[in-house]
């Protein structure tokens, strides 16, 4: 499933609040959200959200962790409205438009822990490698990468039927996604110099991979 033609619709209003309007019915939904925040160091500093949506996830950060210095990125006009919205006056979570299929910018600093949520999965898998490389690069010593994702299933019969469990079909499938195998990233963490790759969770093609930055 790595070749889908190159497209994002999350640029567009309509398929952004299809998907908001759509995801509190996903079964798997919070379960999938409380694995990755098992992952989140209680008291964490400083956080990093790639593709950070509406504000989903580092809102639950900030509410574990009320003290955290968060930036949240997204490259979608009708998500950013959105979380910045979210996070109006708050003087410790700072809101920046980038497109993942940049370069993570250098003056962003490190952090303690990096999160993505149903982001990764929209860009190619050369550029996802290299994301992960960059995430790396951004990390403090110990800091912790979760992202909690969209994966591609091992066959065509399993990604129908993952379809079928959301309440879609094969022709309402995002051609957005650029889906890779579990096996596939958790390799390529490793192969970066992450310590602790394990994938968390998974059920169907939703999956939490995660990578501790060695402390030497």
């Amino acid at each position: 499933m790595t070749d889908a033609p190159t497209v994002n619709l999350w640029s567009e209003s309509d398929h952004v609040q299809g998907y908001l309007d759509r995801r509190r019915s996903f079964p798997w939904r919070e379960v999938a959200y409380e694995h990755l925040m098992e992952h989140v160091p209680a008291g964490v500093g400083r956080v990093l959200d790639l593709g950070c949506g509406d504000g989903e996830v580092v809102g639950r950060v900030v509410a574990a962790s009320p003290s955290v210095e968060a930036v949240a990125c997204d490259f979608s006009p009708a998500m950013l409205e959105r979380v910045r919205e979210r996070f109006a006056g708050s003087s410790t979570v700072t809101i920046v438009e980038h497109d993942l299929d940049n370069s993570l910018p250098a003056e962003w600093g490190d952090f303690d822990a990096i999160m993505s949520a149903f982001a990764i999965h929209h860009v190619d898998d050369d550029r996802k490698r290299a994301l992960y490389g960059e995430v790396l690069d951004h990390l403090a010593p110990g800091g912790v990468f979760c992202n909690l994702e969209h994966v591609a299933s091992p066959t065509p019969e399993l990604h129908e039927a993952f379809l079928t469990s959301i309440g879609q079909t094969i022709e309402q499938d995002d051609p957005s996604n650029k889906l890779a195998p579990v096996e596939t990233q958790l390799g390529w963490l490793r192969g970066l110099g992450f310590a602790q790759v394990d994938c968390h969770y998974k059920w169907r093609e939703i999956a939490l991979l995660a990578g501790v930055k060695p402390t030497s």
